[in-house]
């Protein structure tokens, strides 16, 4: 087993090229900083460092270990600095839009709820214009939401395209207008689709409109038409429909963390948690 005291040792004797040094450093004797190196080279069997009268160098193990023993120190203070203050108590009213709900919401949710299981949230789901409303008037604290790829309202989490959707099986006829599906306004989503077909030679019929992503999908898998969701979002019974390469092109939508001027501490550690979560920039679904 690796015992962090000797790995705090280890990488200080590292930095500083000097036993001497590093047992200044960290208030021990010289005799314990080597008992400490030579009890973590026969714990690993390795030799890591290489010593004589006049010079100290790390041997190919050496440097493989300090690789490791950052890592390792490095999760041992955010472990402590999480215990060591006092449990975060309050609460967070989070906004996020349904879609979000639909894909990576729940991990961040656990997340939070692992850690600071004496908060409690609140969570609005709605459209991504309502949220901002919600924000601004101090409804909530904070949303996980989209906007149209160029705005610059929010920090953003990543990057989703959109694509079509129809009940497994669907070909599309492309000779008569498109039946679409989407949700009511103030919707980002709504808005870039009919912005984007706005800009092609196709004619469209919207047939459906919902207050949220999940009616759009229960209305597409009754077969009433197309509909719209970013590449994430759970939505069984639907597919592509068969002919979705001769459909417009959708554009990226670009998914952002808002968050009201003045927070409450548990509102900051949420948001926190957030951009240091995998949402920013690597979150792929599933």
């Amino acid at each position: 087993m690796l015992n962090p005291v000797w790995l705090k040792t280890f990488v200080t004797v590292s930095a500083c090229h000097s036993f001497t040094e590093a047992a200044r450093q960290l208030g021990l004797t010289q005799s314990s900083v080597s008992e400490h190196i030579r009890r973590l080279e026969d714990t690993v069997g390795r030799r890591l460092l290489v010593r004589d009268t006049h010079s100290l160098a790390m041997t190919p193990d050496g440097e493989a270990m300090l690789a490791h023993a950052g890592v390792i120190l490095q999760a041992l203070n955010r472990a402590e600095s999480q215990f060591r203050g006092p449990r975060l108590k309050g609460r967070v009213r989070l906004g996020s839009s349904d879609d979000i709900a639909l894909g990576p919401l729940p991990t961040v949710l656990a997340a939070f709820r692992n850690a600071h299981p004496d908060v409690e949230l609140e969570i609005v789901i709605g459209m991504t214009g309502r949220l901002y409303e919600l924000v601004d008037d101090g409804s909530i604290d904070l949303f996980i939401g989209k906007r149209r790829l160029g705005d610059k309202r929010g920090v953003p989490l990543f990057t989703g395209r959109l694509e079509w959707l129809a009940r497994t099986g669907t070909l599309v006829d492309l000779e008569q207008p498109l039946p679409l599906i989407l949700v009511a306004e103030p919707s980002v989503t709504r808005a870039v689709v009919l912005d984007a077909l706005a800009e092609t030679d196709f004619r469209w019929q919207i047939v459906c409109t919902s207050s949220s992503h999940s009616g759009c999908i229960a209305a597409a898998r009754g077969g009433l038409g197309i509909t719209v969701r970013a590449q994430y979002v759970s939505a069984r019974g639907l597919s592509q429909p068969v002919n979705a390469a001769a459909l417009p092109l959708l554009p990226d939508v670009e998914f952002i963390a808002l968050a009201a001027k003045r927070l409450s501490r548990p509102a900051q550690t949420l948001l926190q948690l957030l951009f240091d979560s995998d949402l920013r920039g690597s979150w792929v679904g599933e």
